[in-house]
């Protein structure tokens, strides 16, 4: 794993807008004594102007039972990871997801068939703030895991250049999850900077684990989208607003014009389960 962690490590430590960094910090002191990491990601990583974008950040906690002070908050993100958050520093608005340390591993690697981390940390990311030494070195152990496991599981096709190995893979992860974004948006991964996704190619493949599989991919999907609408049932109950970030996230990819009634935002359970059903049907999401 060398190879590709020290790639991973470079990428990782790359400076972002100070204000990101601000606002990770803001994130991380909200949970004193289990904050470990807090990780950058997401679309705006290639944005210059923040104002008016939504953030996305991973904060990784020591342990669930220590990062809450209601019991029900830990079980939830234990059986469900991750648990979802608002937030909101200098101006700029964000939202951030919860797992522990050994759930960020677990869930980076080819032990699982839920793509949802493993398919964001093979992107790049920032790792914007740390604790101390010890959890930086896991938070780049853990993303280290992640590019493999996607090549892994999207298994190379015969004669396929790197760069289409990539773009395939990402468009399978993106066919099992609940996407609002476009059909051409796992090739737009890639694309945006391709000079990155060769650099990382063969340390990547070296690192895949000799017992990999790739897997059933038509189980992922049906796995993947029915735990994408239970997390969103449960991001009703943790995320306040959860359902307005819903509408704005489609209506922005999707081109549509959603607009959530008051009774949606006293049901927002009710609101999501009628919903997602609805906007599936009509292709504004997949």
């Amino acid at each position: 794993m060398s190879a590709i962690a020290d790639l991973v490590r470079e990428e990782l430590w790359t400076p972002v807008d100070p204000r990101a960094t601000a606002m990770a910090a803001a994130i991380a002191a909200q949970y004193p004594g289990s904050a470990r990491a807090v990780l950058f990601y997401g679309s705006c990583l290639r944005e210059t102007q923040l104002d008016g974008l939504m953030l996305d950040f991973y904060l990784i906690v020591s342990d669930y039972g220590d990062a809450y002070p209601k019991h029900w908050m830990a079980v939830a993100n234990r059986l469900i990871p991750p648990n979802v958050f608002p937030f909101q520093h200098d101006g700029l608005i964000a939202k951030y997801a919860v797992l522990s340390e050994a759930d960020f591993d677990r869930l980076n690697g080819t032990e699982t068939r839920n793509v949802s981390v493993w398919a964001r940390f093979a992107q790049p990311s920032r790792l914007v703030w740390a604790v101390d030494d010890t959890a930086a070195d896991r938070a780049v152990a853990a993303v280290s895991r992640a590019a493999p496991t996607l090549l892994a599981a999207a298994g190379r096709a015969e004669g396929e250049a790197v760069l289409d190995w990539w773009r395939r893979a990402f468009s399978l992860t993106y066919s099992v999850e609940l996407r609002a974004e476009r059909t051409s948006r796992a090739q737009s991964v890639v694309d945006a900077d391709t000079e990155r996704y060769l650099r990382f190619g063969d340390p990547a493949m070296a690192a895949i684990p000799a017992d990999a599989e790739s897997g059933s991919w038509a189980r992922r999907r049906i796995e993947g989208k029915l735990l994408s609408i239970v997390r969103l049932a449960k991001a009703s109950l943790t995320y306040a607003g959860g359902i307005d970030y819903l509408a704005w996230k489609i209506n922005r990819h999707a081109g549509t014009q959603i607009e959530i009634k008051p009774w949606q935002r006293r049901w927002p359970l009710v609101a999501a389960l009628t919903l997602v059903p609805r906007l599936m049907k009509s292709g504004a999401i997949r």
